[in-house]
């Protein structure tokens, strides 16, 4: 049995830097087959976090949105007509997949995410198989997910361009308690940038900070995808609540839900994932800004001038838990 180390059990050594300016730092990334980014970030297809205000957020500051499936076909294509940017969307692999997956295309999106809590299965082989039959081979497919070198290998060998990592790590995913099964998002990503195909990785679930972004890129993920980080702003589906003593919240809900199957099919079956409330917190600009800020920040301690640098230059060690307790904002538990 082997031991898999998660965000909070590793730190990267400082490096030498000559960088004389963090804005020299080149942050851009190229996923294959025509999608690029400026910006390494993704926002989730998820009902409370990826529809038009956000896709225009991400878009204008050069990442991309995936506009979720838990919707008609023509509510998605209309979304998806009116955002001017990088966007992708989400579709599944049965039923009317194909006919979304083409209508998508049609109204604007750049890239198609095949979006299978569990990706390796028989059923995203066969859907990946009849979308490059159908579409050719020039359409960007990211699939996904995955947590293992063999799940990523055989998703790169039928057809996905570039994979969503992790299983079970999500802030509102409850599939390692309902399952048994997952691994931390890190150490997927490291056993997953093992791959020898030129499939690009995209980090998914248990990112809490610019930090583990950071993290992320190192070892090995081209780009990261987030919903927690920037739930409960102005550009995410849904209203906002008011409680008697004036605080605000929206509603963060996993995909997976009861809450989330039961709107779209009005029933739900097996549930991997929570419904919760976040407090309110306003334009998301703000926040993608300090993400932004953070992971410059992250690759000059390595002395990279881009991601690419990065993951050639970093150099990780493993904290003990008094190391864990020692990183963080520590004078907030401290008992004077």
């Amino acid at each position: 049995m082997r031991e898999c180390l998660s965000f909070d059990d590793i730190l990267m050594e400082p490096r030498y830097s000559d960088l004389l300016s963090r804005q020299d730092i080149d942050l851009s990334v190229d996923l294959g087959n025509g999608l690029k980014l400026d910006f390494p970030l993704i926002a989730s297809p998820m009902d409370t976090i990826s529809e038009k205000y956000m896709a225009f957020a991400m878009a204008n500051f050069g990442g991309a949105a995936v506009i979720h499936r838990y919707n008609t076909i023509q509510e998605q294509a209309d979304i998806i007509s009116e955002v001017r940017g990088t966007v992708g969307a989400a579709i599944g692999v049965t039923d009317d997949f194909i006919e979304r997956a083409v209508a998508s295309l049609n109204s604007g999106a750049n890239f198609l995410c095949v979006d299978v809590a569990h990706g390796h299965h028989a059923l995203v082989k066969r859907g990946l198989t009849l979308l490059r039959k159908t579409l050719g081979a020039d359409v960007h497919i990211m699939a996904g997910n995955v947590a293992t070198l063999q799940g990523i290998t055989d998703l790169a060998s039928w057809g996905a361009n570039s994979v969503r990592v992790g299983i079970g790590g999500g802030a509102i995913c409850s599939t390692r308690i309902q399952t048994g099964h997952g691994m931390p998002t890190l150490q997927s990503v490291f056993d997953c940038a093992a791959i020898e195909s030129d499939v690009t990785i995209i980090a998914d679930g248990g990112i809490k900070t610019s930090g583990d972004i950071v993290k992320s890129l190192a070892a090995g993920a081209d780009a990261v995808m987030c919903g927690s980080l920037i739930a409960g702003t102005d550009e995410t589906p849904g209203d906002v609540f008011g409680n008697p003593d004036g605080t605000r919240w929206k509603i963060y809900r996993g995909m997976a839900s009861k809450e989330s199957q039961v709107k779209w099919k009005g029933k739900y079956s097996s549930f991997e994932g929570v419904s919760s409330r976040i407090p309110y917190r306003g334009p998301v600009m703000p926040i993608l800004k300090d993400l932004e800020r953070g992971i410059r920040s992250g690759l000059s301690y390595s002395g990279a001038k881009s991601i690419e640098e990065l993951q050639n230059s970093a150099r990780f060690i493993r904290q003990t838990s008094a190391g864990i307790y020692e990183s963080s904002t520590h004078i907030q538990t401290r008992k004077w």
